[in-house]
């Protein structure tokens, strides 16, 4: 099954950019957020969260509603 974590860490490797860096271009005052998501213990991560993510990273939200990672 392929998570929301992998579809943004594909996305970090094509962008050549860390959890770090997302959780920075997103405005979060903490990290955590990105590895509350990579972890699962957020499994249903805000609508704005996911806006934020998308932007930084570049697609669009129906970027992770594919049930590929192409």
């Amino acid at each position: 099954m392929i998570t929301v974590w992998n579809k943004i860490q594909r996305r970090l490797d094509e962008l050549n950019m860390t959890a770090n860096e997302l959780a920075n271009a997103i405005g979060a005052k903490h990290s955590s957020i990105i590895y509350h998501i990579k972890d699962g213990s957020s499994k249903k991560p805000s609508f704005e969260l996911m806006c934020k993510i998308a932007d930084a990273l570049e697609v669009s939200l129906d970027y992770f509603r594919e049930d590929h990672l192409s």
